[in-house]
């Protein structure tokens, strides 16, 4: 049930309305962005929520049992909110979120709020954005304890893997630049796939201080996950770090000496070995 102010419910049931939806935003980085589906700015308990033409919010669906509120924002790409670069970049990545109405012609009547949570999937096109909030229901979607899997579930580097991560670390100048996710770094003659899986940190350059995921490395050639949201240049320096796959034997005992603190469960029989005995006996 949605609480409201007795002015404001007492403005609802005339009928018609001047309601507004407001949606305020606070990024990771500490960064708060306030929008609204009014056709001009509102200021609101200190902050100024923008007339933002194009915003186009979908309906909120939500219900009594817990299941996961969603709603869905369109908006136009610009320089002053919502920036493509910083899209690709992530910083929009989990940010907090609060919807709520307000009258518009009477502030003094308070807010509604209609849903509250983080965002979600962000997507960039040439001209749009598109980015889906998720409610606080979605907390309770996710896994709790440990999952019995073949694969490794410690976090390289973490207390339960137990591997000194940061003495790995290397530094590394980009030496020439084939694309915005791909570049080599000529000095770095690890083997191939030595840092598959790591974490680039970019020390200088316009990517400064972002970080990505290494996809494939091989002769001092790296391939990133997903491309940086600003081109990368010779002489750009950055530090790496060697990746796991989770893998028993190629990553925890022949690559970091680190077998003992294997965290998956690969001798453990599947689904295909259970499935694969139904009806049959033994002679």
């Amino acid at each position: 049930m949605k609480t409201q102010t007795v002015a404001l419910a007492a403005h609802r049931a005339i009928g018609t309305t001047t309601l507004a939806y407001c949606w305020r935003v606070t990024r990771l980085d500490a960064q708060v962005f306030a929008f609204t589906s009014h056709d001009a700015n509102i200021v609101f308990e200190g902050v100024t929520y923008q007339a933002a033409p194009g915003f186009t919010p979908s309906a909120i669906t939500s219900g009594s049992d817990l299941s996961v509120t969603n709603l869905e924002i369109v908006g136009p790409i610009s320089t002053a909110t919502v920036q493509e670069d910083d899209v690709i970049a992530g910083r929009w990545d989990g940010a907090a979120v609060e919807v709520f109405e307000v009258n518009y012609k009477d502030l003094s009547m308070g807010r509604m709020l209609i849903s509250s949570g983080t965002l979600g999937n962000v997507a960039t096109g040439q001209t749009q954005f598109q980015a889906e909030q998720r409610g606080i229901e979605q907390q309770l979607q996710q896994p709790v304890g440990r999952v019995f899997a073949p694969t490794c579930d410690a976090t390289l580097g973490d207390a339960r893997c137990g591997v000194n991560l940061p003495a790995l670390q290397v530094s590394g100048t980009v030496t020439a630049v084939a694309s915005t996710r791909a570049f080599t770094a000529a000095a770095l003659t690890q083997a191939s796939d030595y840092f598959g899986a790591g974490v680039v940190t970019w020390l200088t350059g316009a990517n400064a201080a972002l970080r990505m995921e290494v996809q494939t490395f091989a002769s001092g050639v790296f391939g990133l996950a997903l491309r940086m949201p600003y081109d990368i240049t010779v002489g750009d320096t950055f530090t790496v770090v060697p990746g796991c796959r989770k893998r028993r034997t190629e990553d925890c005992k022949n690559k970091f000496v680190n077998v003992i603190n294997f965290r998956g469960f690969p001798d453990v029989p599947g689904n295909n070995k259970v499935l694969g005995s139904a009806g049959l006996t033994s002679a």
